[in-house]
């Protein structure tokens, strides 16, 4: 079984054949999948998904590029929404200094206040991190974030990072960009990290491994990132596809 931790289903790119692309995953033996809403749209449209899709579980939280736009009505309305059976997580959530639409400091109120919520609804939480290591590990730490843990999403840091985010009981998790030739830190920690912190997923329609990087990306393609931890760590693909199954239904506290 393959289990894809982060995807965006909800995206306008499978506007055209999203059936198909739940066929392929499922031919594929990925047997869960989480959609990640990001804003309004893409949080009911991840909602709708889960009710269509017995696989399909959702995270809901608000973007950093976006924070600028949230309001507090927004954060009641995810915290309604938590107590929802198949919302496994809240996030995406964090912190993107490559962007510049919200300014930094109105993504850290909106960030901290998404862990406060997190905290209060007892969900982990699930963290993008573009060109903001230190100020995104910091805020975990100050907001007490490792009381609900959470996944560190396409994780690219290093391995001293990787270990200060699993201390605060965090999974470090790896998409497409693990499986790039020159993607050496992913790479590096993929391979160093206790097995039993690991994730994969897609990011989808993101982020596309090789070999079809440049095109698409969809769940079924999730086996790729699992085939290069499994030849990175020297295990059978059997094993990394089980085990980071395993932790992922333990973070998002999925009994089947």
């Amino acid at each position: 079984m393959l289990f894809d931790t982060h995807a965006h289903l909800n995206a306008i790119q499978y506007d055209e054949d999203l059936e198909e692309v739940i066929e392929r995953a499922q031919l594929e033996k990925v047997t869960h999948i989480v959609v990640v809403g990001f804003d309004k749209e893409t949080i009911t449209r991840a909602m709708e998904l889960t009710e269509k899709y017995d696989m399909i579980y959702a995270a809901v939280g608000w973007h950093p590029v976006d924070a600028v736009d949230m309001t507090d009505e927004d954060l009641l309305w995810i915290k309604d929404l938590a107590s929802h059976p198949k919302v496994v997580a809240i996030g995406e959530m964090g912190l993107d200094y490559y962007w510049d639409k919200s300014p930094k400091e109105i993504q850290k109120e909106v960030f901290r206040k998404q862990i406060q919520l997190a905290k209060e609804v007892k969900l982990p939480i699930i963290i993008h991190n573009r060109d903001a290591t230190e100020d995104v590990v910091e805020i975990l730490r100050e907001e007490g974030a490792n009381e609900v843990g959470g996944i560190m999403h396409c994780f690219t840091g290093s391995l001293e990072i990787a270990k200060q985010c699993m201390d605060m009981n965090f999974y470090i998790s790896f998409g497409g960009p693990v499986t790039f030739k020159n993607a050496k830190k992913p790479k590096e920690v993929a391979k160093e990290i206790p097995i039993e912190r690991l994730l994969i997923e897609t990011d989808c329609p993101y982020l596309t491994p090789h070999p079809f990087r440049g095109k698409r990306n969809e769940p079924s393609y999730v086996k790729y990132v699992a085939e290069q931890i499994a030849e990175l760590r020297e295990m059978d693909f059997e094993e990394i596809a089980q085990k980071t199954s395993d932790n992922a239904m333990k973070v998002f506290g999925i009994t089947r």
